[in-house]
This record gives structure tokens, sequence and C-alpha cells, in this order.
């Protein structure tokens, strides 16, 4: 059973900084991306980034690009979400995600494995 659990959330004022992780179980993920993506109730859901399993080639949301970091880490098998200079506008539920594809491609995927979500509250 395919299992993503994230943990890291929680209230941070503006200009601060959460590490969200995501502990991934069940499978091996070679040739997948793992990513992140993010959700406000009310809105779309918003791609926020991805990591290739095998060649760590990244791909960022434009909303996120130069304050976020997604790395992973093999013999954890886990992956971060490093956020730095958070703004309210980042206020939302962040939900780890697994997709055979690229990292670019995932931006654009409905990811075939998800976690359960993990709530990021940014004050202003």
């Amino acid at each position: 059973q395919v299992q993503l659990v994230e943990s890291g959330g929680g209230l941070v004022q503006a200009g601060g900084s959460l590490r969200l992780s995501c502990a991934v179980s069940g499978r091996t993920f070679t040739g997948y991306a793992m990513g992140w993506f993010r959700q406000v109730v009310g809105k779309e859901r918003e791609f926020v980034a991805a990591i290739y399993w095998l060649s760590r080639t990244t791909y960022y949301g434009d909303s996120v690009k130069g304050r976020f970091t997604i790395s992973r880490d093999n013999a954890k098998n886990t992956v971060y979400l490093q956020m730095n200079n958070l703004k309210p506008e980042d206020t939302a539920a962040y939900y780890c995600a697994a997709h055979p594809s690229t990292a670019q491609s995932m931006s654009r995927s409905r990811p075939a494995y998800w976690g359960q979500g993990t709530q990021v509250t940014v004050s202003s």
C-alpha cells in the first residue's frame, strides 16, 4: 500500500521559514516525480514544486521560485520542501504527491498518489 505522509506544517509569521517533509513508502518510486501542491478552500489546487526521483531535476511554480526549495533523501525515502520568506498568500493546505512523469510534467498532471495534507498558515 502506497503511503505519503506529510509533516512540518504550522503557524509562522510573514518572512519566516518552515520545512515540510513527506515520508513515502509502499513502492519504489524510480521513474516518478515527487512534488507538492497546495490548496485554499474554495480555490483551485496550485502546483508548488516537483523533483524527479532519479536525476533530482526540479521544477517550481512561478509564485514560489526563489523562496522554496524541494529536495529528497533516498536513504530516508523522504521529500522535503524548504519554504523561506513566507508570505500570507502562502497560507494553504500542502499536499505531497507522486506521479510517473518528469518534474515539469507533474505540474500539469493529476498525480497518481496523494498524502493527507498539512496546513501552513502565515500571519501578517
